[in-house]
């Protein structure tokens, strides 16, 4: 099984790049759509190991580089990870382009569960997806188009509370904690911030809530 690196290690290693739930990540601001597809063309040319899932999203002036070592037991950051950002990040800045991982975010939908092993095959069944590293803890879409589903197994239900909720996870605490500002402003509440900065807990004015999160405050 690969060796998995800390947060800490993969921010350490790979400056310009934030480590997101679905593992490394930055962005680039190219202006065009035209400079994107020079960028992406050249990025083409990185070599990534067996297991390593490299994955470029080129939009109209911006690209978008995600990076995760995933085997049938593994999902997770390894320093051949780090190895290939810093070979992204070399042909990035030879094109004139700098990393810019405050525009990255990853969005992902937590189920509560008291038996996940019935509840799961029916979200993936319905969304066409596929489980990530277990039978037992989330799917995601293969086409890397839509939100994960993560599960998280509860001892017994929970009264007027949310079953389904969204997370959001962003690049560094600073952007978490101006999104929760954002968010207030707009009307929402704070349901806990106990555990700040990792996460808040937010609602919106009927109850529907979000965690608004960075992995900085972990690593």
């Amino acid at each position: 099984m690969p060796e998995p690196i800390s947060i800490q290690d993969f921010h350490d290693g790979a400056a310009g790049w934030r480590v997101f739930y679905d593992g490394g990540a930055t962005a680039y601001s190219t202006g065009t759509f035209e400079a994107g597809a020079r960028l992406v063309q050249a990025l083409g040319g990185i070599r990534a190991g067996p297991d390593q899932h490299l994955d470029v999203d080129l939009r109209r002036d911006r690209v978008t580089v995600r990076l995760i070592t995933r085997t049938e037991d593994f999902f997770g950051l390894t320093r051949a990870d780090v190895d290939v950002a810093n070979r992204i990040s070399q042909v990035a800045h030879d094109l004139g382009f700098e990393e810019d991982p405050s525009d990255v975010q990853t969005v992902q939908v937590s189920i509560d569960a008291e038996a996940i092993a019935e509840v799961m095959p029916f979200w993936r069944a319905v969304l066409g997806y596929e489980f990530r590293d277990s039978d037992m803890e989330d799917v995601w879409d293969p086409r890397g188009r839509g939100a994960p589903f993560w599960f998280q197994e509860m001892d017994e239900p929970r009264p007027q509370r949310n079953r389904i909720h969204v997370d959001v996870s962003v690049a560094t605490n600073e952007v978490a904690r101006s999104r929760v500002e954002a968010a207030l402003a707009a009307g929402g509440h704070v349901v806990t911030d106990r555990f700040a900065p990792m996460w808040w807990t937010l609602a919106d004015s009927e109850g529907n809530e979000v965690d608004v999160t960075s992995l900085e405050a972990r690593a």
